[in-house]
């Protein structure tokens, strides 16, 4: 057992100091590698060892302090106050945690006092090299001589444990791909099929897309992100070439081809803006907060099947080249400012920068606290190719045909509403409604634009990491006396996310688009889907 003395300064001093340096020596390179196999001790409590100095290194997350008073939760009536102060004026070996905390009655093991020890042995040393010896009483030697000698099996062990550690981890730095990326992938097959409302009475197909990407840092605090994808999906084709019911994995290069889809960067600038550019297909989605946390995954394979349930469609008017913008009033209220280009690489008559295709955003997001948000959103855009909803591309991707491509030249003003509330951890409602207004340039004429859904989010559904959703709503379509009808269509989703490892779900789903292309002429769709998401 050890020796609670008060008179113990040295152990007050040297040991607390050399354990807490331990968040710099080689034992905080791994946080957990005191903990392993610890089975050999009761737990003590910083404030019950604190007449030895000993607390439970910090690992990464320790910082050195230079007064006592620089601990916010140390008191001078504290009864260890005193040996706390001692190691600040005389070995300089403290540490907090970032919050300005020392946590004196933190539990630890006798494995966490050994890597204390052998820190402090370090210090000490240090101390008689640098000239400053006469810190290093003989009484303070023969203290740390018997505490080596009792802990000796469990410094053997540590010893062995680093050396292992640091020969790993040198076979890791001579072969790791980069210094400064990281590789993730993922990889979606999928089996999926119009029972019905398909115009070609499509069979049952397997369909595949695969994604790489790569994360670069440069600082630390910024990321390049450049994306490798192939696939071979085909769009299942319905009524009026209605884009309704239009699946995520659906966004792929076709017959296998290989080719970079995306291509950004993040970086801060000071510390309220967080800044995005968009170098090959940049989205708003990409760096805007879209108020959907559960169902929204980009055009990932992780969370609901469609385009429409993932997030409000608003976001998906325009994309390709440009930047933005999140500015943070407070850790509540963030302030989105975006502007795309869609034919930005082009530098023929109405292309490029910005005298072609664009879409600018402004989008205000409060957040009062974590299980709740709302956002107000406003897109002016211009089209002079392809759809409204398009993310730039000329592919529609949400809505009826009528809807998305009204006038040959539009100008759009749309206004949407995002929000969310958690219930519980393992219930939430998400929400959007949205109205785009587009004007005819070629002509005379405007068209009305509605969109809006109300959807359930069920996370944890059965198990840790599972997801279950319904959406009800309906995509985007043209209001009035449209041609050839303006019947309301309908979209319905129910999905099914199973976890089966950290690394591969399987999730099933169902579709349902009634009266497809605004037509009730058109029967139903239903679209069934089966998706397995691996990821890498």
């Amino acid at each position: 057992m050890l020796n609670y003395s008060s008179h113990n300064l040295l152990l007050k001093a040297v040991i607390l100091g050399a354990t807490l340096l331990s968040s710099t020596s080689a034992y905080a390179e791994d946080n957990n590698l005191v903990k392993i196999n610890a089975i050999a001790a009761s737990p003590l409590t910083k404030s019950q060892v604190i007449a030895q100095a000993v607390v439970v290194p910090g690992a990464n997350n320790m910082s050195q302090v230079n007064s006592v008073s620089q601990l916010s939760d140390v008191q001078p009536n504290d009864w260890a106050f005193q040996s706390l102060q001692y190691l600040v004026e005389r070995y300089g070996c403290i540490a907090g945690y970032p919050n300005g905390t020392y946590r004196g009655n933190s539990p630890m093991t006798r494995y966490e006092f050994a890597a204390g020890l052998n820190a402090c042995l370090s210090r000490v040393n240090e101390l008689i090299v640098t000239g400053t010896s006469d810190l290093v009483t003989k009484e303070d030697l023969a203290r740390l001589q018997s505490l080596q000698e009792e802990f000796s099996p469990e410094l053997t062990t540590l010893r062995g444990r680093v050396d292992s550690l640091e020969a790993h981890t040198a076979e890791l730095e001579a072969n790791q791909f980069s210094t400064t990326t990281r590789l993730f992938g993922e990889a979606i097959f999928v089996i999926t099929n119009a029972f019905q409302g398909s115009v070609n009475n499509s069979n049952t197909v397997f369909q595949d897309r695969v994604r790489l990407v790569l994360k670069t840092s440069f600082t630390g605090k910024d990321t390049l992100n450049t994306r490798l994808s192939t696939g071979n999906t085909t769009t299942l084709e319905l009524p009026d070439g209605t884009a309704e019911g239009l699946q995520t994995f659906n966004l792929a290069p076709s017959n296998n081809n290989l080719s970079v889809d995306w291509l950004s960067y993040y970086f801060p600038i000071g510390n309220k803006i967080d800044a995005y550019i968009g170098a090959v297909n940049g989205v708003f989605f990409d760096f805007v907060p879209t108020l959907s946390p559960y169902l929204d995954s980009g055009t990932g394979g992780s969370r609901a099947l469609t385009e429409f349930a993932s997030s409000s469609p608003i976001y998906r008017i325009g994309g390709g080249g440009g930047g933005g913008i999140n500015y943070r009033f407070s850790n509540k209220l963030v302030l989105s400012l975006g502007y795309l280009a869609g034919s930005h690489a082009s530098p023929q008559t109405d292309r490029g920068l910005f005298n072609g295709q664009y879409s600018a955003l402004a989008q205000l997001a409060w957040n009062p606290n974590n299980n709740s948000g709302i956002g107000l959103t406003y897109v002016n855009a211009y089209q002079n190719r392809g759809a409204i909803f398009d993310l730039g591309s000329g592919f529609t991707l949400v809505g009826t045909s009528q809807a998305n491509t009204s006038f040959e030249r539009t100008i759009t003003n749309s206004y949407g509403v995002e929000a969310f509330y958690k219930f519980s951890p393992r219930f939430a409602v998400n929400g959007f409604f949205g109205y785009t207004n587009a004007k005819n340039l070629a002509g005379s004429g405007s068209a009305d634009i509605w969109y809006y859904a109300l959807e359930l989010a069920f996370p944890d559904l059965g198990k840790q990491g599972n997801l279950g959703g319904l959406v009800v709503g309906a995509e985007p379509y043209r209001g009035g006396n449209s041609s050839p009808a303006n019947d309301l269509s309908l979209h319905l989703e129910g999905f099914y996310k199973y976890r089966l490892t950290d690394n591969i779900a399987i999730t099933p789903g169902v579709i349902w688009i009634t009266a497809p292309g605004q037509n009730d002429d058109n029967k139903d769709a239903v679209i069934g889907t089966i998706r397995t998401t691996f990821l890498f």
